[in-house]
């Protein structure tokens, strides 16, 4: 069923973004290190707290106001003295930071490290693999993530893979662009000049092939 959903909002995106484009040709990304001047980049790269994401709340010498806590799927957390406090789409030391001015009211001069562990991250920032991979799914973003690296955790083309024909969807600057990749080349072919770096919020659509 996930499998199915997740290729009905592939369909959805290729649809809309085939109207953008047209018949225009779609460029390839080429190497490694992008190129293109996208609003973020891998280099500078932050990462932002999201729904599902283990956080460890310490408080430095008041134990009894730290905490182990999950973020909802609301984006909001709840510890000792601090109620229904947002978290996601922020950074661990902005949490810290808004967490201490919160504890401020009942403890002086609060100091607060936020660790997080499982990290999910939010959902704008996931990226997805839906078509033809042999385990088709959503991946946590993590800097200079590549698409050799995506394509080991969803193990890889089926046997029905157009792999040179796969498209990744992004937004640049606030506009969908589509790219082609050669998953051909990179999986079944070693060629590691096909590996690209991939950014927050790519969708992969790895297409059937024709017989």
């Amino acid at each position: 069923m996930l499998r199915k959903n997740l290729f009905c909002n592939a369909l959805f995106l290729v649809t809309f973004l085939a109207f953008l484009s047209g018949c225009s040709g779609i460029p390839y990304l080429e190497s490694a290190r992008l190129k293109q001047p996208f609003t973020s980049s891998p280099d500078v790269y932050e990462y932002l707290i999201g729904p599902g994401d283990s956080l460890d709340v310490f408080v430095w010498r008041n134990p009894e106001v730290s905490a182990k806590v999950v973020v909802r799927p609301d984006g909001k957390i709840t510890t000792p003295l601090v109620e229904d406090l947002n978290a996601s789409n922020i950074t661990p030391s902005q949490l810290a930071r808004n967490i201490e001015k919160v504890l401020a009211t009942y403890i002086k001069d609060p100091i607060v490290t936020i660790t997080v562990r499982g990290f999910s991250g939010p959902l704008s920032e996931q990226i997805r693999v839906v078509g033809e991979a042999a385990k088709p799914r959503v991946l946590a973003y993590r800097q200079h993530l590549t698409l050799l690296d995506v394509m080991i955790a969803v193990g890889g083309l089926t046997e029905f893979a157009d792999g040179n024909d796969a498209r990744i969807f992004r937004v640049v600057n606030g506009v969908p662009r589509e790219y082609k990749v050669r998953l051909d080349d990179l999986v079944r072919g070693g060629d590691i000049r096909a590996n690209v770096e991939l950014l927050p919020g790519d969708v992969l659509i790895i297409p059937e092939a024709w017989f």
